[in-house]
């Protein structure tokens, strides 16, 4: 999901965001798109947009195929499927989850591997243009987008990998920094070690993508 806030400084545009969406400031990534400074006759202003990566629940991870029930559904089915076909890949792309207007995708092609990209970074991009386009008709929905189920497999990566390295920095006494990860996946990582013993997570960097670094602690 994309949403723009603006305020007198770049700090008060992201309080507002905070505050109008109900998320902790690790939740979401912040690009300042536009930067007014202050002058004699005019207050500065500094407008951001947010990046909130859409979770994907359980309920998204099906293999149905859906009609589409209206014609924005079948608009941002369109522009999914010729986003595809400009890149140069044969593909079939099927509704496969509804809840109101959260709506997931699947893009079926044997190209897949090349569509989802290295660390689904490829996915994610596309993932990102069509919200963009659904958002022009209809600001509250939220598209997810998936191929080969590949968002399941990496959300259990990720949490295996966060238990691995936990274990190892609990055991050397050693802190750990992870790979950049987007927002959703920074919070997978924080609550599945929420509650390991031993260990505390944070987050470093700047940016869309930051890393998550686990530290050794005591008595937790």
């Amino acid at each position: 999901m994309i949403r723009e806030f603006e305020g007198k400084t770049e700090q008060e545009a992201i309080d507002i965001a905070i505050s109008e969406l109900g998320l902790e400031r690790d939740d979401f990534d912040v690009e300042i798109i536009d930067q007014h400074k202050k002058t004699l006759f005019k207050r500065g202003s500094v407008k951001i947009r947010v990046h909130i990566p859409e979770p994907v629940s359980e309920e998204t991870y099906s293999n149905e195929v859906l009609s589409s029930e209206s014609e924005n559904e079948e608009k941002i089915l369109e522009f999914i499927q010729n986003l595809i076909t400009k890149m140069g890949y044969e593909c079939k792309v099927n509704i496969n989850f509804r809840k109101d207007l959260k709506l997931g995708f699947n893009i079926d092609s044997p190209n897949s591997s090349i569509i989802i990209g290295r660390k689904g970074k490829n996915l994610d991009a596309i993932q990102l243009l069509a919200n963009v386009y659904a958002a022009k008709l209809d600001e509250d929905y939220k598209i997810i987008i998936d191929s080969e189920d590949y968002r399941m497999r990496h959300e259990e990566y990720i949490v295996r990998n966060a238990f691995k390295n936990a274990e190892y920095v609990r055991k050397t006494g050693k802190s750990k920094l992870l790979e950049p990860m987007n927002p959703f996946e920074r919070r997978l990582i924080h609550t599945a070690l929420n509650d390991f013993n031993g260990v505390e997570t944070k987050s470093e960097g700047d940016g869309l993508y930051k890393q998550v670094r686990i530290i050794p602690v005591k008595n937790k």
